[in-house]
């Protein structure tokens, strides 16, 4: 349990990096471990400013996890159009949308019972 813990804990780690090695933007992280029923433990959410930069966000988080940890993951979806891509880590899932489609969906509303921790950029 506690290696479960402390491998979901460099996972977010090094998906907040990769984030901000590209200057992602509004980093969120929602715990959904208290909340029944849920997809994953945890989201982490942020903001680009263009398809090209949410394209340089999911490399980014990509390439950091994947030399740091050695995981891949399960599923990536959103590429294509990069307005919202979807990172699937398993027990984390990562958002990373265009500003103005992160305002309509507002997810962070949505899963407004999960404890919600703003990420202070390092840049």
């Amino acid at each position: 349990m506690v290696n479960k813990e402390k491998s979901a804990n460099n996972l977010l780690e090094e998906i907040i990096r990769g984030i901000e090695n590209v200057k992602g933007e509004d980093i969120q992280q929602m715990d959904l471990r208290e909340i029944e029923n849920t997809p994953c433990e945890f989201f982490v959410i942020c903001s680009a400013n263009s398809n090209t930069q949410v394209t340089a966000v999911v490399n980014s988080i990509q390439k950091t996890v994947s030399k740091a940890l050695q995981e891949k993951p399960f599923h990536t979806e959103g590429l294509e159009v990069a307005e919202w891509v979807l990172i699937d880590y398993v027990n984390i899932v990562v958002h990373v949308f265009q500003k103005q489609t992160r305002e309509f969906y507002n997810i962070e509303e949505l899963w407004g019972d999960a404890k919600s921790t703003l990420i202070a950029s390092n840049y």
